[in-house]
């Protein structure tokens, strides 16, 4: 089968330097319309991975991020927002990125082209057979992806794989790859714009019904956030205050005490049935 590097080809439009900054605004955002509705597509292969990472995940295992370039630090990104939002240890979903911390702000040279350091990390992980790796590259050619993918899947790992292209080598490694195919970027090749974008929407997806399935989400509610500043303590003393029917004070008083709107909430209700 041909592997077609949808990447690569040329961009819809020409003669960019010419077009004036509303026109340049219009059209980037014609192309970015496209992006949720291949995320749509794509929808069968990521309610399979949730459907196994879910499982593996409340017996402990964990979520492995790996990718290179943009897709790398998107990949960090998400791994990173899940303490905060979620109040989970930042050990469950692990964003590892080709030439490490460094090339979350400046590329590293050749990094990306190392067929070993992506196994190679995740052993220093004691990675194990309850884990999950998922690999992104917009290419799905990166090789630090691919040999990553390779070993995983080899020693009875789940693996996923995010790629804008079909039939892509990091494809082919993954026991459920996931296709987003957004078309040329509007800058050709800058996959950091629609690829970009359609990676954090399929990464959000993965990690928010993940954790609403282990219990992180009451309602619609971020019951179990980090209080780690004025803003997110007020928004938890106003969840408290809401499924309680306390004032502000004495939600505010108790969501301190306890630490989260969940163990508030809990705790509050244990004594006083």
């Amino acid at each position: 089968m041909t592997f077609i590097k949808i990447t690569e080809q040329p961009s819809l439009y020409d003669n960019l330097e010419d077009k004036s900054v509303l026109e340049l605004l219009t059209d980037i955002n014609n192309e970015d319309k496209k992006v949720a509705l291949a995320v749509e597509r794509a929808i069968p292969q990521i309610e399979k991975l949730v459907s196994q990472i879910v499982p593996r995940m409340q017996q402990g295992g964990r979520i492995f991020y790996m990718g290179a370039g943009t897709s790398g630090r998107l990949g960090v990104l998400d791994a990173s927002e899940i303490p905060p939002t979620f109040g989970m240890p930042n050990t469950l979903v692990i964003g590892l990125i080709a030439g490490g911390d460094t090339a979350l702000r400046n590329p590293v040279e050749k990094a990306e082209d190392n067929m070993e350091a992506g196994w190679s990390e995740l052993q220093a992980h004691n990675i194990n057979e309850k884990d999950t790796v998922i690999g992104i590259a917009a290419s799905g050619t990166t090789p630090y992806v691919v040999g990553a993918l390779r070993q995983a899947r080899k020693h009875g790992i789940l693996t996923a794989s995010i790629s804008s292209n079909p039939d892509s080598p990091i494809a082919q490694e993954a026991e459920i790859p996931i296709e987003m195919i957004v078309g040329p970027e509007f800058v050709t090749g800058s996959s950091r714009m629609k690829s970009g974008t359609g990676q954090k929407m399929i990464l959000n997806m993965i990690t928010t019904s993940t954790m609403i399935k282990l219990g992180r989400v009451k309602g619609n509610r971020m019951v179990n956030m980090q209080l780690s500043n004025a803003k997110l303590v007020d928004r938890g003393t106003r969840m408290v205050s809401e499924e309680l029917g306390l004032d502000y004070e004495q939600a505010n008083r108790l969501l301190l005490l306890h630490g989260s709107v969940k163990k508030a909430v809990d705790a509050y209700r244990a004594d006083n049935t």
